[in-house]
């Protein structure tokens, strides 16, 4: 990779970009919204107009400088490219969310997590500096300490409302071909917790855990290796989380591990029958990927199939697809409520600490003295009594409040106003948009993640 090559085609782009806001105009009406042919957002937009803005070009890995421990990135870039990019040097990005087809600004302007979280913090957490395209087509170039340090500390969790990452540097870790995971069984909710809690403190690499029921409970923890006795792979026939309960200690390549919740969107390629041996041969190894799930989804999603055969059987449904953090003091009650109330299981389990007590990312605001909890739960919840739209969803959110956490954005939620602006920093957010947007040519954060607009 020559580094001087990708800049000037990167400063080609730019100049292009900019050109086209230009010619086009930015008008306040209708509102931008980012052109992709992919999304790993799981909450629907009302329609109406929209001024797309096609950043697409913007997916290149602009240069690795091993020597300093970072990457530069373009935002539009996936992590299954900056990954591969990163792997040939012997590194990795410090935060690689679990899913190939997420974008690095995607992960930046929304919330990224992963094993290597419970050191290196969330996605957002690792970036040293990023260029955002501004919704009235400037380009501003943000650091931790320069004059537009508010945007840098403000951008993340802003989902396109304050603009688009059109470059970013992030720090990188370094890695060994293999990856060492013992999987650790537990029965009892505070016995798994506080092993949670102090494997975080220990040497491991990644830290996870999966509930698979109220007693029954696998922590994860893994390690860089130079030798690996055996290898397994989880790409095609195997299927990752099922080994959890399979195999006490487990092989895999660094490549592998990193992408081994890909195969099976983590346990949810269940719902199209792609964990048949003969379905699975029928999807072949190139279809089992989120890609793949992500666009029958939406097909589901749009046509109601799902819905509808629950209702021959006499059942309201309600998608609940969350991630939420909560201290880890709370998480044996949220667990508690989650098995109780909601009845989703598995729930991915990943723990999470920030970094540097000095980052103070306003819009997702965590105690950095204070180990959370990552919750990830993602199924169709049914009934037989009919309840009010997002009435468990809502039951989450609540809990998650009343525990002191916080939730991401990508799915759907129903906060109030007071409430969304109490746990999302809104009156800084308020500063940021008279600053960045002053003209509201974006959607307000609220009015995107909760009203759909």
């Amino acid at each position: 990779m020559n580094r001087s090559t990708e800049a000037l085609a990167h400063a080609e782009r730019r100049s292009h970009l900019m050109a086209a806001m230009r010619e086009d105009g930015v008008g306040p009406a209708p509102p931008i919204a980012l052109a992709k042919r992919t999304s790993n957002l799981f909450r629907d937009r009302q329609a109406g107009p929209r001024r797309l803005i096609d950043l697409g070009d913007f997916n290149h890995v602009i240069g690795i400088d091993t020597a300093c421990s970072m990457v530069e990135v373009e935002g539009m870039a996936t992590y299954e490219a900056l990954v591969a990019a990163t792997l040939r040097h012997g590194m990795m990005p410090a935060v690689v969310p679990q899913l190939k087809t997420i974008t690095v600004g995607g992960a930046v302007a929304g919330v990224g997590i992963e094993a290597t979280s419970m050191r290196q913090g969330l996605v957002h957490h690792s970036v040293l500096e990023l260029d955002v395209l501004l919704p009235d087509g400037r380009i501003v170039h943000c650091t931790p300490d320069n004059a537009h340090r508010d945007l840098f500390f403000g951008f993340p969790n802003s989902y396109g409302s304050l603009g688009y990452a059109l470059r970013l540097v992030l720090r990188t870790l370094p890695v060994q071909p293999y990856v060492r995971v013992e999987h650790i069984a537990y029965e009892h909710p505070e016995e798994f917790f506080a092993a949670l809690a102090e494997a975080c403190e220990g040497d491991a690499d990644f830290v996870d855990g999966v509930v698979f029921g109220p007693r029954s409970m696998v922590l994860n923890i893994a390690r860089f290796e130079n030798t690996a006795p055996w290898l397994s792979n989880y790409e095609f026939e195997r299927i990752y989380y099922r080994s959890l309960l399979e195999m006490p200690v487990d092989y895999l390549s660094v490549h592998d591990y990193l992408w081994r919740w890909d195969t099976d969107w983590f346990w949810c390629s269940r719902n199209f029958g792609a964990q048949n041996p003969l379905v699975r041969r029928l999807f072949g190894r190139e279809h089992l990927n989120s890609r793949t799930y992500t666009r029958l989804m939406r097909l589901n999603a749009r046509w109601g199939v799902t819905r509808r055969l629950a209702a021959c059987h006499g059942l309201h449904t309600e998608s609940v697809i969350q991630d939420v953090d909560v201290p880890i003091r709370s998480a044996p009650a949220f667990l508690d409520f989650l098995q109780r109330e909601i009845g989703i299981l598995p729930i991915w389990i990943c723990p999470l600490h920030v970094p540097d007590p000095g980052a103070c990312f306003a819009l997702y605001p965590l105690d950095a003295g204070t180990l959370h909890v990552n919750f990830g739960f993602w199924d169709v919840v049914e009934r037989r009594e009919a309840h009010e739209a997002g009435h468990f969803n809502r039951l989450v959110e609540q809990e998650v409040l009343r525990l002191g956490g916080i939730k991401s954005l990508y799915s759907d939620s129903f906060f109030t106003r007071e409430e969304f602006d109490s746990a999302y920093g809104m009156g800084t957010y308020t500063m940021l948009k008279r600053r960045y947007d002053p003209e509201g040519r974006a959607p307000h954060l609220y009015d995107k993640c909760v009203l759909k607009h």
